[in-house]
């Protein structure tokens, strides 16, 4: 039997080949032109000494050049290794080195630290939009010249696909394995529920496609369904609401960061601004109710919010059209993946938990990863019992739906009383005067660790003086005992990663490092049963 990751871009091309595929910069690619472009330069990969199975790493920005190399790659066989384009040059070494990676396509933008890494990898550079040089090809001005490939090569289906490279948030990053038979699942199961894609779609992606968000579930189920996907350089708030009047209504894919920033931009523009979206989905980190319930107001739509991970390829579980919409979970599991709930504190073996009971949220299915490259006895602590044990809280509803309550690192304890961060977040975000709020755990000489929000004031809200004794006492009255802020941090942005995920990790660092910051909020001491 086999089974080729290719064959989502192949399928389209040969059923619908005047299709546009991509819209980019004013210009149109269609499905025929896109795949005959990707068969091109599998051409001059495997002109290169590109063989079946060799990982191609791709260290690219969002433009058309990313789905030809990457189809590229999959037609010669290959395994395609995404690289982060932020990025240093050190970091890309080492996935180069991590993965064995043949060659690294790079794009001329990123060409000084790709190079850089390249070199240090001892592999060879092919550029795409860039000049040439002493030291690179180009791929894309050496593929116009190419005669295209007959087709993509046959693979199997427990083969792997693509190696993705997790955030490294606790230590160096992985690459998780995934195969043709995990993406092709996926995506197959995906493009009918959630995201529900057809061939009249216009799915207007700003997501990185380096990200397994944008890549899998944007790129990935918009080509399978043959729809069309405007692809945006980066988002740009103001930019998207343009775009999405220009070819509305649209499907969109987005993390809360983003959402946050489209609902600024129309109050900007005075909120008369308003493009109609027909579908919204969230992923990536939580979207607080208030702003999903704004976001449907404001675009008329329905946002679904769901869940994943890199090492399930991606798609967990999600809100779904036709089942009752949960607003604060992130739905039911997709067809073919089964969620459990296990004891967190549990090693070596699966205990599972019975409805409604919180503990580590645990998934078997078709979307699991083979497991992480050259990491056997990592692979074995995540794979146990035939399940995979995401590092997630959850907890599951009498009828199956999941409510994921927070990472098991982001954990607050004070007092030796469990806080959940997301659970502080949404009672928070409901406060007039916050735009966007990140809670963390500092540590406290007494109480072990303190709760503390990370707050972005909104536009309006009159500055900050005692806005953050204000907070504390509304988040009080709110809030049990344990759980609510006692130090209030402000700040004008968050930090955030390259899916647009704000980096907790950074915020601890900064705040305890910074006991006295002059914006801290902090009041007396208050026992759990006050």
């Amino acid at each position: 039997m086999s089974l080729s990751l290719a064959a989502v871009l192949a399928g389209p091309a040969a059923l619908h080949p005047h299709r546009p595929a991509i819209v980019f910069g004013g210009q149109t690619w269609s499905y025929d032109h896109l795949w005959r472009q990707a068969r091109q330069y599998a051409t001059v990969l495997t002109g290169r000494g590109v063989l079946p199975g060799d990982r191609v790493a791709l260290l690219l920005s969002n433009t058309p050049h990313f789905a030809m190399a990457y189809f590229g790659a999959l037609a010669a066989g290959a395994v395609v290794v995404p690289v982060h384009a932020l990025l240093k040059a050190e970091e890309i070494a080492y996935v180069l080195e991590d993965s064995q990676a043949r060659l690294l396509v790079c794009s001329g933008a990123h060409l000084a630290a790709g190079s850089k890494a390249a070199e240090v990898a001892g592999i060879p550079v092919l550029t795409v939009l860039a000049g040439d040089d002493e030291h690179a090809g180009r791929l894309d001005v050496l593929a116009e010249a190419a005669e295209p490939v007959s087709g993509y090569l046959p693979r199997e289906p427990a083969d792997a696909a693509v190696v993705l490279y997790t955030s490294g948030t606790t230590g160096r990053s992985k690459g998780a394995v995934l195969t043709h038979a995990n993406l092709v699942m996926n995506i197959g199961v995906t493009m009918i529920s959630p995201f529900d894609l057809t061939t009249g779609d216009v799915l207007l992606l700003a997501l990185p496609l380096f990200h397994t968000f944008g890549q899998i579930c944007g790129m990935g189920v918009c080509f399978r369904a043959g729809a069309t996907m405007v692809l945006m350089p980066s988002f740009d708030a103001g930019e998207t609401l343009d775009l999405m009047v220009r070819h509305g209504p649209v499907v969109f894919m987005g993390v809360p960061t983003m959402y946050l920033a489209l609902l600024d931009a129309v109050r900007a523009r005075g909120g008369t601004d308003r493009p109609r979206i027909e579908r919204a989905y969230s992923g990536g980190s939580a979207l607080p109710v208030r702003v999903l319930e704004e976001i449907e107001e404001v675009f008329g739509c329905p946002v679904y919010e769901g869940y994943g991970l890199t090492e399930t390829s991606p798609v967990v579980a999600y809100n779904q059209p036709g089942l009752p919409r949960r607003p604060g979970t992130v739905g039911w599991p997709v067809w073919g993946v089964e969620v459990a709930v296990a004891a967190a504190d549990v090693e070596g073996r699966i205990e599972p938990l019975a409805p409604g009971e919180i503990g580590e949220i645990i998934v078997r299915g078709h979307n699991v990863m083979a497991g992480y490259l050259g990491r056997p006895e990592a692979t074995a602590a995540v794979l146990v019992d035939g399940w995979f044990r995401t590092g997630d809280l959850g907890h599951l509803g009498p009828d199956g739906c999941l409510t994921l309550v927070d990472r098991k690192k982001d954990l607050v304890i004070r007092n030796g009383y469990n806080v959940y961060p997301r659970e502080v977040e949404e009672v928070l975000a409901r406060h007039p005067a916050i735009a966007q709020v990140s809670v963390i755990g500092v540590p406290h000489p007494r109480h072990g660790e303190e709760v503390c929000a990370v707050v972005r004031p909104a536009p309006g809200s009159g500055g900050t003086t005692g806005l953050g004794e204000e907070i504390v006492a509304w988040s009080r009255e709110r809030l049990a005992g344990h759980k609510y802020p006692r130090r209030v941090e402000f700040v004008d942005s968050f930090p955030l990663g390259p899916s647009g995920k704000v980096l907790k990790r950074e915020l601890t660092a900064r705040y305890a490092a910074d006991q006295e910051s002059r914006s801290t909020t902090r009041v007396p001491a208050i026992s759990v049963g006050e």
